[in-house]
């Protein structure tokens, strides 16, 4: 490994030591995100706005919210975290824009929310969303205290309601900015538990150490310094229930574009997400689930690990210290949606990435991977919606064909009575958990006979070190409206 590294950096030889730090002549400002960071507004104090006031269920506090903020609910039922629907977009391979989000999507965890309400929608900044029929557009049925709740005693249960015995009085008087604890009731815990999901989002980072994030750990950023909210509305997009990239959060939202006083490392910018260096490995701490195959479930396994099995759901692979798998991603992805066919004799992508080595937009990116194993239709071949939650789904009678009958019903989708599992693939792409500088990526890591890159798979002939990069071996397309000629 030395030998091999000695010769590629020797054969860079001073173009190499040239735009290495340090080196005199070279040395470049540096970088100040500092000043994008906004200073932070000091919370009106609530304590003593509720004189005289008792609060018997969640719209209640709302009415009274809605006496000071007149205009708050009418904004937030705007949003996506309300609707569960993003604005219409066009969906690579339908013809139409349509409105998508966790609303009306199959993933490969839960599944889906339809039919499902009971337990989905405890995430849900509302109250009382119980089935397909629940009212959008009534103010009072939003939840101001799932995110302005600083008591920390604030909790919600079935359908989205308050748990009983929370205490809404004290949860009133609390309010004040958002903290990484309320975004993280329902972001670190999404899937089913703690860390489940998204693998660089867990509970850890509700108050975390510099080396777990560097933003949240040194800098005590809240989820909104980057998240930042106008009008209700956060910056922000998961590619698991959104296919574009508009309104969303970058790195150069505060960093300089070439943020690095090495030349060398700068040329890394236009082919590699800054992510991918600063992003070593994420489930640092608590384990991600990387996989759940639905098919195993209803079997009584005396003394199963529930990390490895449990009846209700089937056999899981949890890791931690997981080392991202890298694609190239130009910011859009593909989207599974209803009725789509789905392959029974191999693996179902469900969102995949957009971008490959010749797109200019395209960058280097660390993800996640989740690989799941769902019913499908053996008839009709497509993926099927079961209900799961009591009274009568899955989790309770274990009848697959009745669970997905009532699925069937709830979500539209046509069931033909012959049922199978079919597995699939679905993707986070990772932005939280940033190393330390000195923890980040070297060299060697990527280039060199022991790369976590594969490069072949990336579309390279070879290790870009010794071969070139996309640009010196003309491998871009031009970007459109771009005439000119490549470098």
């Amino acid at each position: 490994m030395r030998r091999r590294c000695a010769i590629v950096f020797a054969a860079l030889g001073p173009l190499w030591l040239a735009s290495s730090p340090g080196c005199s002549g070279n040395a470049r400002p540096l970088d100040d995100p500092g000043r994008h960071v906004r200073p932070r507004l000091t919370p009106t104090d609530h304590r003593g706005l509720f004189a005289g006031l008792t609060f018997s269920d969640g719209p209640s506090v709302t009415r009274a919210c809605l006496r000071c903020h007149p205009q708050a609910a009418r904004d937030f039922m705007r949003t996506s975290h309300w609707l569960w629907l993003g604005e219409p977009e066009l969906v690579p391979g339908h013809q139409e824009p349509m409105r998508i989000g966790k609303r009306n999507l199959i993933n490969n965890f839960c599944i889906s929310t339809e039919s499902n309400w009971k337990k989905c929608t405890m995430c849900h900044a509302g109250y009382g969303w119980k089935d397909a029929s629940f009212d959008f557009e009534k103010e009072e049925l939003v939840d101001c205290l799932v995110c302005h709740d600083r008591s920390g005693s604030y909790a919600k249960g079935d359908y989205g309601l308050p748990s009983e015995g929370v205490d809404l009085l004290a949860a009133a008087r609390s309010v004040g900015r958002p903290g990484r604890d309320n975004c993280g009731v329902c972001h670190f815990a999404g899937g089913g538990g703690d860390a489940v999901k998204h693998g660089d989002l867990d509970g850890t980072l509700a108050r975390p150490v510099e080396r777990l994030d560097v933003h949240m750990g040194r800098r005590d950023f809240a989820c909104t310094e980057c998240h930042r909210a106008e009008r209700h509305a956060i910056r922000g997009r998961m590619i698991s229930v959104s296919t574009t990239q508009g309104n969303n959060v970058a790195c150069t939202d505060c960093h300089a574009p070439e943020p690095h006083r090495s030349e060398r490392l700068n040329a890394h910018v236009d082919a590699v997400a800054c992510q991918t260096c600063h992003l070593p490995e994420v489930a640092r701490v608590t384990p991600t689930k990387v996989a759940w195959d639905w098919s195993t479930a209803g079997r009584d396994v005396p003394g199963a690990d529930p990390h490895h099995y449990l009846k209700i759901k089937g056999s899981f692979v949890y890791q931690r210290g997981l080392v991202p798998e890298y694609r190239w991603f130009n910011g859009r992805v593909g989207r599974y949606l209803k009725g789509d066919p789905v392959a029974l004799d191999g693996v179902t992508p469900l969102n995949p990435p957009q971008g490959d080595i010749a797109d200019p937009d395209a960058r280097i990116w660390p993800f996640k991977v989740h690989r799941g194993k769902q019913p499908a239709d053996l008839r009709y071949r497509t993926l099927l919606v079961p209900k799961t939650v009591p009274p009568d789904g899955y989790w309770v009678t274990f009848d697959w064909d009745r669970s997905l009958r009532l699925g069937s019903a709830a979500s539209g989708i046509p069931y033909s009575g012959e049922f199978g599992f079919a597995e699939t693939e679905m993707v986070w792409n990772l932005s939280h958990m940033i190393a330390p500088k000195d923890r980040a990526l070297q060299c060697t890591d990527c280039h060199g006979e022991e790369s976590r890159m594969n490069f072949a798979a990336l579309g390279y002939p070879g290790d870009p070190a010794d071969m070139g990069g996309r640009k010196t071996r003309r491998m871009l397309r031009p970007a459109a409206g771009d005439k000119g000629v490549l470098p």
